[in-house]
Order: structure tokens, then sequence, then C-alpha cells
């Protein structure tokens, strides 16, 4: 079983905003694969499908970014996912709108979302995909910025971005990082 994780902030008020890439994504490979309803479990939001044959849970943390890790940490220990299938995507300000990047383990690279994860799960060994929203050149305005939504001319680049991600995100779960990067990249020249 895998489980696929999208960070963002709950409610309508945050829907389109830069830190919610992880939810949006989360919803593109819902809608591309046939999910049924994300259901209220696990102090997230919780769909179950398959993907190319795989068992895979959705998750959208209904915590704030700051304690994404309580609902992750939650359903990782319910249904016994080993570090290995679990897949985290979120927002990278240290890449330009629309690139993406994918690591297994590491640091937290100072996301919130990924330091709340790592206090709830003892094996900091997962995927993270991280989607480019780039960062303003103002450091003191970074809050704001995530806290905004894409701009007109991000907005359609980052619909083919979350496109490409579902098309290709059974890729992730056959193992295969490197050509799931390469696909995303050619499909974004």
């Amino acid at each position: 079983m895998w489980l696929i994780v999208g960070l963002g902030n709950p409610g309508d008020k945050y829907k389109n905003n830069r830190h919610n890439i992880g939810f949006m994504a989360v919803d593109s490979i819902a809608d591309k694969y046939g999910f049924p309803s994300f259901k209220s479990k696990f102090q997230g939001m919780l769909a179950e499908g398959k993907i190319e044959g795989e068992r895979v849970l959705l998750l959208k943390p209904s915590t704030y970014m700051n304690e994404s890790g309580c609902s992750v940490g939650e359903v990782v220990r319910f249904y016994k996912i080993s570090s290995e299938n679990i897949i985290v995507i979120y927002d990278e300000l240290d890449l330009p709108p629309c690139k993406l990047r994918v690591k297994k383990g590491g640091g937290t690279g100072g996301h919130n979302g990924i330091k709340s994860i790592d206090t709830h799960l003892s094996d900091k060994n997962y995927w993270k995909v991280r989607l480019g929203v780039g960062r303003p050149e103002d450091k003191s305005r970074v809050s704001a910025y995530v806290l905004s939504d894409f701009s007109k001319e991000d907005k359609k680049n980052v619909e083919i971005l979350l496109d490409e991600v579902a098309r290709y995100i059974d890729l992730m779960t056959k193992g295969d990082d490197a050509l799931f990067m390469n696909r995303i990249s050619e499909a974004l020249r």
C-alpha cells in the first residue's frame, strides 16, 4: 500500500494559495484515477483507490500546515505503511514556479509541514516531491507570498504541472523517480 500526502491548509480561504499546491496535486491524482470522494478520517481528508493496480491512500491533512504530521502519523500507524511507500507533495520556495524535484529522505528545508511530519514518523526516509512556487524578492514577504494565490501567468502552467504529476505518479509507485522527474520536465518545456 502507498500513501500519497498533499500538504496545504484546510478551508476555502486557502484553496488556491501557493502553499496548497500539495492539496491541488492530490486532487488531480484523485480525478485522474477516479478515486471515490474524500472522507474525513485521521484528522484529514482520505480517499482510497488504485493506481495501475497498486492500492493507494490519498491524504490531505485537515490540520493546518504546521501540524500536518499529526494526521500523517495516524494514517501511517493505523495502516502500518513503510516510509519507502510514503510520498509527500508540497510547495518549494527555492524552485521556480512549475519546476519539481524528487528526493528520498533528507532534511526539512525549513518547511513547517515537513518538520511536523518528521516529528511524527520514526523513519524519515520517505519520498518528497517538491513543486516550485518561486520566492518573493523581499524575504519579509514569504508568509504573505505562500498564502496568496498564483498569478494569472503562473496559474496556467501550474495546471499543466498538476496534470503531469497526476499523469506520471504511477512511476513513483513503481520506484522510478528519475523517469517521473524527466517525463514531467519534458512536458513542461
